[in-house]
């Protein structure tokens, strides 16, 4: 791991650091971390994205009592100079090939994230937490069912990614991207497509789960209907509970 202190963004409480570091197949991946100036061990929390979104410091809990981690993972954000497909595009960068599609990247760069803050002497590893909404609600359900040791608390927002076949059937965007794909594709067809995001489908990751959800609603999202959101949450067998806005 790289980390590069950030003058500007540090305070007298706690100091900010560029990180850089190797993910799956090499990739390079950045985030932005604070740990608190005081010594001892702190609580720490994963900061996961939004689709398309690129993640700042100041997005990530401004308090001083814990280590924070704000990351951005490949194609996103500063993460787009090796891999960028570009949005639209991203959702179906490798789509025919399972083991290179992009989340399966995406969903290890999060897994890398935790391996980051478990590996830093402030950080208490009985109590890491993942939390981000949308894209970053269905990163959080992945990582904490990928990572069911480390993970002690998942905070999903909206979450995103799940239940492709009927999202597919009430949502416009993006499944207007994965019709086009398709008519380009037709030797592939749906088929294929749902065959793939079945691997990667937070409904199907989220019995994996064993720490505590909580989950937040909203109730007119058109693009991250409450409808996928209780598909996945559905599926949690650990300790969960949820808020409707």
């Amino acid at each position: 791991y790289k980390l590069i202190h950030n003058d500007s963004l540090s305070t007298d409480k706690r100091d900010v650091y560029l990180v850089e570091m190797r993910s799956l197949d090499n990739v390079l991946i950045r985030g932005w971390y604070a740990r608190p100036k005081a010594s001892g061990k702190f609580p720490a929390i994963l900061h996961v994205q939004g689709y398309s979104s690129s993640q700042q410091m100041s997005w990530g809990y401004t308090g001083d009592d814990m280590a924070v981690f704000v990351l951005n993972i490949r194609g996103h954000g500063n993460r787009r100079d090796e891999i960028n497909p570009g949005f639209p595009g991203y959702l179906q960068d490798h789509l025919k090939d399972k083991e290179r599609y992009i989340y399966r990247g995406a969903y290890m760069d999060c897994i890398r994230a935790v391996d980051f803050l478990c590996s830093r002497d402030e950080v208490d590893s009985r109590y890491v937490v993942v939390m981000g909404g949308s894209q970053g609600g269905a990163l959080s359900i992945a990582t904490a069912a990928l990572d069911n040791q480390r993970i002690k608390l998942c905070i999903p927002a909206v979450p995103f990614l799940s239940d492709f076949p009927d999202y597919f059937k009430i949502a416009g965007w993006p499944a207007n991207e994965f019709t086009d794909y398709e008519a380009k594709n037709t030797d592939f067809g749906w088929k294929g497509i749902f065959e793939t995001l079945s691997y990667f489908d937070i409904k199907n990751l989220a019995p994996w789960i064993k720490c505590p959800v909580y989950m937040s609603v909203g109730l007119k999202d058109v693009t991250c209907p409450p409808h996928i959101n209780f598909a996945a949450y559905n599926q949690i067998k650990s300790r969960k509970s949820y808020v409707v806005y």
